[in-house]
């Protein structure tokens, strides 16, 4: 009986190890949990996806409808009516319904910059998750400074009453709807880099996608 008990004793002690030693090896990195989240997923994130992936979701949506709304540059109610569609991808804050995912590339791009940025700061970040996380969390900080001049000028679109002055603001809005991914060539050299004004969320993808060749992982 004693040797049962003893046997069923360490069977027990076995499994808490084991149990301990897996709990260490799926804690990982602390460095590469917060790249995970702009990654590859995050806790209020529709279907949890990560942020950054979420931003650009967003942002096709809104440059999909930026670009009907230009379509017809004499129809104010359906410039404004995209124009709606629009603010709800990029903030849905200023927007409570549309064709988005409800959680908006401002609010997204926001949360990439974030938490990039806690990544590097971490204790076991290395120097390349130092270097790629200022490249991604600038370009992400572009995407809201550009999120934030489309929520102006949708707000003046919707605000008036002429279809020529709405057309006008409407060729702005998808211009830069289209730097979410895009970014924006700023000082004029011919190339988009991940520098302040410059780099948008393809840009980021690009240095998080590095960043993550570069630790030996593989984003899901």
């Amino acid at each position: 009986m004693n040797s049962l008990r003893n046997l069923t004793y360490s069977i027990a002690l076995s499994a808490i190890a084991l149990s301990a030693t897996y709990g260490n090896a799926m804690a990982g990195s602390a460095a590469h949990a917060h790249m995970g989240h702009v990654a590859t997923g995050w806790k209020d994130t529709p279907a949890k996806m990560g942020l950054l992936p979420t931003a650009i979701e967003e942002a096709k949506i809104a440059a999909f409808h930026a670009g009907l709304a230009a379509q017809k540059p004499d129809n104010l109610k359906w410039m404004q009516t995209h124009t709606h569609h629009v603010l709800h991808a990029v903030d849905a804050s200023t927007e409570a319904k549309g064709p988005g995912k409800g959680y908006g590339v401002l609010k997204a791009a926001a949360g990439a910059a974030k938490h990039i940025g806690i990544a590097a700061k971490q204790k076991d970040a290395s120097d390349d998750v130092k270097t790629h996380a200022v490249h991604v969390a600038t370009s992400a900080r572009n995407t809201v400074e550009r999120a934030k001049h489309i929520v102006t000028i949708g707000k003046k679109i919707l605000a008036t009453n002429s279809a020529k002055a709405a057309s006008k603001l409407v060729k702005q809005m998808a211009a830069i709807t289209n730097e979410l991914l895009a970014g924006h060539d700023a000082n004029g050299d011919g190339q988009i880099t991940w520098q302040k004004d410059e780099g948008g969320l393809s840009i980021a993808n690009k240095h998080l996608t590095i960043m993550y060749k570069l630790e030996g992982m593989k984003r899901m």
